[in-house]
């Protein structure tokens, strides 16, 4: 095998891969699949408060190689760009902006943006300006976008520091100004390091238990701590809309801070050393304070400590003061929990949690709140008189909303909604919002008694989104809208208060998402929008949603689509299923259709729709639960229901007419990945897997993983059961692995698939390993995408679309 260049490390194979060209760099797959990796999707949306403006921000969905190889530092969890101080992978970016007025339906294209990445929108509560970012080499910046003037400017020439906080400013409820995170070390040198500042890194732990999930990125050395400080470091700043700022305090590493409804103080949660090499930065030691607009502290709310030793649990807390935010109905109320069980649900307890409040100007002693029976998970504001208050609890994945009196909070509590959170079938809907006379987001309340909620709609039938009128008097819910097939169409937002003036979103299985206004008390429907359709070389690809049941009767489903042209008799098509299991406490909550059949056929170039372009039939999602019964946990069974829940997928397709048994391809990824290990070990059932940025050594991540709490000294035979790196010698299909060389992602550290592909390859199985250079959980670089659709083409025309059994062997 000829040698591979260093400045081409991408691909680790094993074996001779007949025209796979495994040594030749990076790779372009067929015209249609490439196709889909530049395909431009409609933009992302930010509606103003008023209801009157649409900003639409085209996506930069991809990036280029070179913006990843881009010097980055890794610090406490947090991947960081050195030169302009923000974060180096920012989740979602911008590269143009349109405005589109409502009611007139004018168009404005704002043209005279520098050259950069926009992101981080926010209206003004007045709906008078769009502030957002414009990130350049150098530095950050805020810009504001006037819809009275219909120009946009530069607000100040304040670099902005997004490192602790991903959003980095946050506008005065009154819209008079903006408060900013400054980059105050912007300007000076950057730090260096030699051996003559080089010690041995030294930890050292005491004897109390303090589990921890498995984390990447994290500080390995006083270097690292030093960086971190350098990098964090930030000064709150007051920007005016003249744009002559001000600094607000004195600098600090600001992990968060949020402006109170009357835009008068500010809620301030700064990092404390000693700082920790076990746990990211959002753990690290954090001071609360509430401070003037001029950085003045008016009243230290707590000391938080290094929070490296939180009980085992999904829903365990740390103890002492904590989740702190506004009021958001009142002027300056200040709201927090406190655990009443030492942070670990599974003690014993009549309120598992307390709230408290405290009003400016301060300096009275906490009031009790509220009393909540299970954890506290938040409270949504509208009024004095009407909140919602919710709590919930991992053990059987219960979460309740009750409507209080903010006033007396623990009397005359109406329960609103109990379910699983799983349960998409009882799922209420969401408030919909207003902004109130100080300019603060609260819930919109009509008549001092009626609530609007719009929501998905889950049913038997698939998603049928809503808009309902709950009356907070007699607790009754009235239905004033749904979709109707063969469309499907959800709120954006009321223009109105009596529900009858809605911006929807609409779409249908061959048209995109458009935005339009629907009149109920006309009945007409107004579009404000045409994007077209991105992939016009799949138009014809059907789809239909397949019910189906597993052996243990739990009802399953799962979305066929069939590639343009095709019918039944033309024959059986191969087959490839893209999955990822979940874990349930219910069986008929597992059961629970979770789609809309008249949604919009998205192709795009994650998952596994591109292959329809290679006449291959399509079988997403089908449904892979893992339902915890008669006592026990779900993933005691995990092998076992996986395995009923594949096969089920695969009879169902072949009684069809669809699929060959003996044609099926599985592929996920992430936990995804993890399934597709699983079922190739323990199963016959699939020709070959595809497995991405997966983890196959649950012994690696012993202090738990998705949903499972037990660590593995608690249950070593679920660690060892479910770990198809155990089981690596039962796998008799050929897999091949993707994984991103810098993934960040708890549990899924690039070494699972290496060290699964080293097991693989030492027991003469037949895999192949592709590890993506600077790539991390999800890949985003266009040569990157290519070459994994690439990969996957590759794969599937030698293992699943040629007919020959022969299988190319050997070094």
């Amino acid at each position: 095998m000829r040698a591979m260049p260093l400045f081409l490390a991408l691909i680790m194979s094993f074996g001779v891969v007949k025209n796979a060209h495994a040594n030749e760099g990076y790779q372009t797959p067929s015209t249609d699949l490439a196709a889909v990796v530049d395909a431009k999707l409609a933009p992302s949306s930010y509606l103003s408060a008023d209801g009157q403006w649409l900003a639409l921000f085209d996506r930069k969905r991809i990036e280029s190689l070179d913006d990843l190889a881009k010097e980055e530092f890794k610090l406490a969890g947090v991947k960081l760009n050195p030169a302009n101080f923000s974060r180096s992978r920012a989740r979602t970016k911008f590269t143009a902006l349109t405005l589109k007025h409502i009611e007139t339906g004018s168009v404005i294209e704002v043209n005279n943006l520098p050259a950069g990445i926009l992101r981080s929108p926010k209206w003004s509560s007045d709906s008078q300006y769009l502030a957002f970012i414009v990130e350049q080499v150098d530095q950050a910046n805020l810009w504001l976008y006037n819809t009275q003037t219909k120009q946009a400017r530069q607000l100040s020439d304040v670099a902005l520091n997004s490192v602790l906080t991903s959003s980095p400013y946050a506008w005065l409820p009154d819209s008079t100004a903006i408060v900013a995170n400054a980059a105050v070390n912007i300007t000076k040198p950057r730090l260096t390091t030699n051996t003559q500042n080089v010690v041995p890194v030294i930890q050292q732990s005491t004897g109390e238990k303090a589990p921890a999930r498995t984390y990447q990125n994290l500080l390995t050395s006083p270097f690292d701590e030093q960086q971190f400080k350098f990098y964090g470091q930030g000064q709150l700043t007051y920007i005016p809309l003249s744009g002559i700022a001000r600094p607000i305090g004195k600098p600090a590493l600001f992990k968060s801070f949020s402006v109170s409804p009357d835009s008068t103080n500010l809620l301030v949660g700064g990092i404390d050393e000693p700082f920790s090499y076990q746990v990211p930065y959002n753990r690290f030691a954090t001071t609360w304070q509430i401070w003037g607009m001029r950085g003045y502290a008016l009243l230290e709310l707590a000391k938080q400590p290094l929070a490296d030793n939180i009980p085992q649990g999904y829903d365990s807390v740390r103890v002492g003061r904590r989740d702190f935010e506004w009021r958001a109905d009142q002027g300056a109320e200040v709201i927090w929990a406190e655990a009443q069980d030492g942070g670990d649900m599974k003690t014993e307890v009549e309120h598992h949690d307390y709230l408290y409040s405290l009003r400016a100007p301060f300096k009275r002693e906490p009031k009790l709140f509220a009393k909540v029976e299970r954890r506290f998970a938040g409270i949504e504001w509208a009024n004095d008189n009407v909140a919602m208050l919710s709590d919930w609890r991992f053990s059987d994945r219960q979460v309740r909303t009750f409507v209080i009196q903010p006033r007396n909070a623990d009397r005359n509590r109406v329960l609103f909604s109990e379910r699983s959170y799983n349960d998409a079938y009882k799922d209420p809907g969401r408030a919909i919002y207003e902004r109130n006379d100080q300019g603060s987001s609260v819930i919109k309340v009509v008549g001092g008694r009626y609530i609007y909620l719009r929501g998905n709609g889950a049913s038997d039938e698939g998603n049928v989104p809503f808009l309902d009128q709950y009356d907070i008097k007699t607790n009754t819910t009235k239905r004033l809208w749904q979709s109707k097939a063969p469309y499907y169409e959800r709120i954006r937002a009321m223009l109105d208060d009596d529900g009858d003036r809605l911006i929807t979103i609409r779409e249908s299985k061959v048209e995109q998402p458009n935005f339009f206004i629907r009149d109920l008390s006309k009945n007409t429907l107004t579009q404000l929008t045409t994007f077209e359709h991105p992939y016009p070389a799949f138009k014809g690809v059907t789809k239909e949603l397949v019910r189906y049941k597993r052996d243990d009767g739990v009802e399953l489903s799962g979305t066929l689509y069939l590639p343009p042209g095709y019918d039944k008799t033309q024959g059986t098509l191969p087959v490839l299923m893209w999955a990822y299991p979940l874990e349930y406490k219910d069986k008929a909550v597992a059961s629970q259709v979770r789609e809309s059949p008249y949604e919009f056929t998205y192709i795009g170039y994650w998952g596994p729709m591109p292959y329809l372009a290679k006449g291959v039939a399509v079988f997403d999602d089908p449904k892979m639960p893992i339902v915890g019964v008669d006592g026990k946990e779900p993933n005691d069974l995990f092998r076992k229901q996986l395995v009923a829940s594949a096969k089920a997928a695969v009879d169902v397709l072949v009684e069809k007419g669809i699929a060959n048994k003996d044609k099926i391809a599985i592929a996920g990824h992430s936990y995804g990945a993890f399934m597709v290990a699983n079922l190739l070990a323990h199963s016959d059932l699939f020709k070959t897997g595809i497995a991405r940025s997966g983890a196959y050594n649950r012994t690696l991540t012993p202090f738990g993983f998705q949903g499972e709490e037990r660590d593995f000294w608690q249950a070593q035979g679920v660690y060892g059961a479910m770990s198809p790196f155990f089981h690596a010698e039962k796998i008799n299909e050929p897999m091949l692995m993707i994984h991103g060389q810098e993934d960040p992602n708890s549990g899924t550290f690039p070494m699972q698939s290496e060290r699964m592909y080293a097991a693989l390859k030492g027991l003469g199985k037949e895999a192949r390993l592709v590890m993506l250079p600077y790539e991390a959980h999800g890949y985003k670089a266009r040569k990157s995408l290519l070459h994994v659709l690439w990969e996957q083409e590759q794969w599937l025309d030698k293992y699943l679309l040629n007919d020959s059994d022969t299988q190319v062997k050997g070094e």
